[in-house]
């Protein structure tokens, strides 16, 4: 199989496109590229990291991105995946070549309320349902 580039967008790049590129970079081993980015770039969200440290994975010194720094991209991406709501994903800017768009919505950790422990508890929730997509992505991808 060939290196595939994925890129993984959300509103801020601070928590589900964080997830997902940790995840791919993770189980998807060297046959994967795999960046991030935001529509309106935030800071990386705290409980995400301490929920992904929690599975074995440090995204504490991740970089938050600009989807738009990733646009003319010499090498180009064989997907961009979308992860957030599907009003959101549509402001995602179209990417020039062979890139196919996936959508994958799962739900903001940045908007759950509530005490740390709980918006943790949730967090948890969207880890798991990011980690088996990818899963799942890497189980079609390689048939």
């Amino acid at each position: 199989m060939k290196t595939m580039r994925v890129l993984f967008v959300c509103i801020h790049n601070s928590a589900r496109s964080q997830m997902a590129e940790a995840f791919l970079r993770e189980l998807g081993g060297d046959g994967f590229q795999v960046f991030s980015a935001g529509l309106e770039p935030g800071k990386l969200n705290p409980v995400v990291v301490e929920a992904m440290a929690e599975v074995g994975i440090d995204i504490s010194g991740a970089k938050v991105n600009l989807v738009t720094e990733y646009l003319h991209d010499p090498l180009g991406f064989d997907y961009v995946v979308t992860v957030c709501d599907a009003a959101n994903g549509e402001r995602c800017p179209l990417f020039p070549g062979r890139t196919k768009r996936l959508h994958w919505g799962f739900e903001d950790p940045s908007s759950f309320s509530g005490e740390a422990g709980d918006k943790l508890a949730k967090t948890r929730v969207v880890r798991d349902q990011i980690k088996a997509q990818v899963e799942e992505f890497l189980r079609e991808l390689r048939g």
